[in-house]
């Protein structure tokens, strides 16, 4: 494999457009051996997103556009932060300070994961078939991290009240923001809670979560890109169930009658499964990929564990 050219000078000399940036920093990215899971799936889409970003162009800026000429100045500005990609290891949303769920821009930085859910493709459904969207009057987006669930959810379901709840202030400092930024402070509360504990007497139509669910041995062997995200917002213990436990085993009281649970657990499927043999779990199939997302309803709850 061909080395690529350290010497920033070299690399101002010999790339010209946009189009030779983003061949440039895709050979880098493939010889660092980084890794791609919080949105983009190969070294070319990563290396667009950013140099797209860095140059103040939308994501879907027009191929046509790729043949223009940039300035020395525009040229040092990727370099340096495609090199910091290549070095660093970090996620490219870490750099930009942005990410995108279910179509929308959030502010992201390194007190909170970089949005990725396949919950975005329920939300942008409004969860049909297990909802009437006309009936939805309360929502809760339990361990909200950027909010970026909530304020989908505050988007698709506008006539919903959202509570946004996180044991962590950083996040939800980092979520405010992004209510902020999105006009939505009279519709999307921010509360700060370990799980139900600050909710009493609280109950929802639909309660949403993609709460830590990564079990002891995913952790060791995670790539250097997830290690960059915040612990408190991936590890759940040994079989990664920690959290996902009490919420179900609490969740009932906190919906209403017709109300429905819907949890993202990855990996930690199959652990659940084991650990609840008897419970109905419905799991979603998904047209742009992801797995391991389930939906109960408060019936269903109650029965099993006889509230």
């Amino acid at each position: 494999m061909a080395r690529i050219n350290y010497t920033k000078e070299a690399i101002g000399d010999s790339l010209e457009t946009i189009t030779d940036f983003i061949r440039w920093g895709a050979s880098l990215f493939k010889q660092s051996g980084l890794f791609y899971g919080h949105g983009n799936a190969t070294a070319i889409d990563e290396a667009a997103y950013i140099v797209l970003h860095t140059l103040n162009l939308e994501p879907d800026t027009h191929s046509a556009y790729f043949s223009s000429k940039l300035t020395e100045n525009e040229k040092h500005a990727l370099i340096d932060i495609l090199f910091r990609r290549a070095k660093e290891k970090i996620p490219a949303a870490y750099l930009t300070n942005e990410a995108w769920f279910a179509g929308l821009s959030f502010y992201v930085d390194e007190r909170v994961l970089v949005p990725r859910s396949p919950i975005a493709e329920l939300i942008q459904k409004h969860y049909e078939p297990w909802v009437d969207v006309d009936n939805v009057e309360q929502i809760l987006d339990l361990c909200t991290g950027s909010g970026c669930i909530a304020i989908a959810n505050a988007y698709y379901f506008p006539e919903a009240e959202v509570d946004a709840v996180d044991i962590s202030e950083d996040a939800l400092d980092v979520a405010l923001q992004n209510i902020e930024k999105h006009g939505l402070v009279e519709q999307v509360n921010i509360i700060q809670s370990d799980l139900f504990s600050n909710l009493k007497g609280k109950q929802y139509d639909i309660i949403v979560s993609n709460p830590p669910y990564v079990d002891a041995e995913d952790m060791a062997n995670m790539p250097n890109e997830f290690l960059a995200e915040p612990e408190i917002g991936l590890a759940a213990g040994v079989d990664g169930l920690d959290l996902v436990t009490p919420m179900l085993e609490q969740a009932a009281d906190h919906l209403f009658p017709e109300g429905i649970l819907i949890v993202e657990v990855g990996n930690s499927e199959y652990a659940l499964q084991e650990r609840y043999p008897d419970l109905p779990f419905y799991w979603f199939e998904f047209e742009h990929g992801g797995h391991g997302i389930f939906v109960l309803t408060k019936e269903q709850l109650v029965e099993y564990f006889n509230h």
